[in-house]
């Protein structure tokens, strides 16, 4: 069950370099990170050698003439170098700054800029590139080191270059970093995430130590997690969700395989055998997509057998929650349903998880329970940059699905104007870098953010996310509609769906943009006689528009009248990142969809 007790916030390590410090000392030969090589093949390191290298590449920071708060930024996707980098960072007493590899090259100027990052982690050429094309627009940055980039240029240094610098730095200076650690004040600055936000310019939020002292002392203290747990993490460590999960790991003490290759999830799922790891939505409604397409496409008695499973599994979850007892037939139905079904979808994920952490968005109910079913538990939690992501999750033994769980012990929750969740405690951000007036508007001087979320809390403390308060809009009817509740549910019908975007603001009916995942949309051609067709031509088909229109119709039967889609498109291309309708965390601009296909969506009214 939950444990809200806070006494374990009285013995919180005041920073992180002394918490690692701490981790390295109580776990010197514990697995502590696990890597791919190039060979792909996994290298295992311990704490003691983590700590070694983590010290010399502090040491080589302060050689550099960092001071205490100043900025280091780190460009580069999610790798073993880049949570090397984080800890020498704030073990010198510096802050980090990040930046996602995606990030375009104007914004990347800005947010380097913007922070006054005097040395950037850059990951290969991609990244120097940018900078190189911007340095007149970095006069702060000093010095880049890079993962595995050319250092040609006497402005980039290799990251063994930074490292024999610390080595010499710290034996010129011994007991620098211990004094470091004991300076660092627990208010003082620690990160800098730039939110990508779906509008304007990327906004910097300030974290202290203390946060994310205490996004991993609270997680710890509620006992699902121990030193023989194993994590496997590809999150983009730019964003605030993987650095929470760093967090708790030196917390806890658990060794983490980290690849950040989004592509290679489920390869590496199989391979590393992890206990539990943390995702978006979007990767479990691919997961489920994939199965559930391919289960399909055998046809026959296998397919009435995954169908009986999934009936017979639902049935089984929901009896346990509503503790009822379970018939012996059913349960003997379960116990050989679950050897023919439910263990090889578990083998698929590596056969040994306890649970997966969901974040960063909505997930969708139909698809947590049938995760449920197949015996596979998604944890839902909350939160945001602002609060440095972790705020509430549920617990294994108390998993309520549709809702993200009660707030982590230390962090209060109240509603607020429109139900808006208002969120207070120590992983509050400090507020914006150099924006005061968006600061006051998102911190009142109590210290409670608006999160601009509308939500509900039930008698046990579990919130409940109800839609975005920007998001919902009126029809010309007067009926309000809740655009990511119904995208969601089209998510659910849809194993084929990637993005379902709904407009109606001042309109008499809603309409919808729809896009499908292009490698399930592969896979629907192989077996439907397109195969070698491209993605454009799959989706204009006839074909694929007329089992697009049955889901739709399957998902307007579960919707109120208003909520209906009474017209839809489709669109012949998915969105992407680097078009700049998806934030790096896969969260759709709608303004900027809506104003990209303003001419399409008037179209439907017509």
């Amino acid at each position: 069950m939950p444990n809200n007790d806070t006494s374990f916030m009285a013995d919180m390590h005041p920073n992180v370099a002394v918490q690692f410090y701490d981790r390295v000392a109580k776990s010197p030969e514990r697995e502590a990170f696990r890597y791919p090589t190039k060979a792909e093949t996994w290298e295992s390191v311990t704490w003691a050698e983590a700590g070694e290298i983590v010290r010399n590449l502090a040491g080589g920071l302060l050689s550099l003439g960092l001071q205490p708060e100043m900025r280091v930024g780190i460009a580069s996707g999610t790798r073993y170098e880049w949570v090397l980098a984080d800890l020498a960072i704030m073990c010198a007493a510096a802050a980090t700054t990040t930046v996602y590899p995606t990030t375009n090259e104007e914004d990347t100027a800005y947010i380097l800029s913007d922070s006054e990052c005097r040395v950037v982690f850059a990951e290969d050429d991609a990244q120097i590139a940018k900078l190189v094309a911007r340095k007149s627009e970095l006069p702060y940055v000093a010095k880049v080191v890079t993962f595995e980039g050319k250092t040609e240029d006497d402005w980039v240094i290799s990251l063994d270059d930074l490292s024999a610098l610390g080595e010499s730095y710290l034996a010129a200076n011994p007991g620098v970093l211990e004094a470091k650690a004991e300076a660092i004040r627990p208010e003082q600055l620690a990160t800098l995430i730039y939110t990508s936000g779906t509008t304007g310019r990327p906004k910097g939020v300030r974290l202290r130590h203390q946060s994310w002292v205490y996004e991993g002392s609270a997680i710890a203290s509620l006992g699902i997690l121990s030193e023989d747990d194993l994590q496997f993490l590809w999150l983009p460590m730019a964003h605030s969700f993987g650095k929470v999960l760093l967090s708790t790991q030196m917390a806890c003490g658990f060794p983490t395989a980290i690849d950040g290759r989004v592509e290679r999830i489920v390869d590496n799922l199989a391979i590393v055998k992890p206990t539990f790891m943390g995702a978006a939505p979007r990767i479990f409604e691919k997961a489920h997509g994939k199965i559930v397409t391919m289960q399909a496409a055998e046809g026959g008695a296998k397919e009435k057998i995954f169908k009986k499973a999934f009936e017979v599994g639902l049935e089984v979850e929901r009896r346990k929650r509503d503790g009822e007892s379970i018939p012996f037939g059913l349960g003997l139905k379960h116990k050989v349903l679950d050897k023919l079904v439910f263990s090889k979808i578990r083998d698929r994920f590596g056969g040994r998880v306890r649970f997966f952490i969901s974040g960063a968005a909505a997930l969708n109910q139909d698809i947590a329970e049938w995760f449920g079913a197949a015996g596979i538990k998604i944890l839902e939690g909350y939160g945001l940059t602002e609060t440095s992501a972790g705020t509430f999750v549920n617990h294994p033994d108390a998993n309520k699905f549709g809702t993200v769980g009660p707030p982590f012990p230390g962090t209060e929750v109240k509603l607020g104007e429109n139900d808006e969740v208002l969120i207070k405690g120590p992983g509050v951000m400090e507020g914006y870098h150099n924006l005061p007036e968006e600061t006051a508007k998102s911190l009142t001087p109590e210290g409670w953010f608006h999160t601009g979320d509308k939500g509900a809390l039930d008698s046990d403390g579990h919130l409940k996310i109800t839609g975005r308060i920007k998001e919902l809009f009126k029809t010309s009817n007067g009926k309000y509609v809740a655009p990511p509740a119904v995208e969601s549910k089209f998510k659910a019908v849809c194993p084929y769906a990637s993005q379902f975007m709904v407009f109606g603001s001042e309109r008499p009916y809603c309409v919808a943009l729809v896009t499908l995942d292009p490698d399930a949309m592969a896979n629907w051609a192989e077996e439907n006689g397109m195969s070698g067709a491209s993605y454009t031509e799959i989706v204009r088909s006839d074909e694929v528009k007329e089992m697009v229109q049955g889901y739709v119709e399957q998902m307007n039967s579960q919707l109120n009248r208003w909520e209906t889609i009474k017209k839809w498109e489709l669109l012949d291309h998915d969105l992407t990142v680097e078009s700049g309708e998806l934030t790096p965390s896969m969260k759709v601009k709608r303004n900027v969809v809506e104003n990209n296909y303003t001419d399409l969506i008037e179209k439907m009214y017509v």
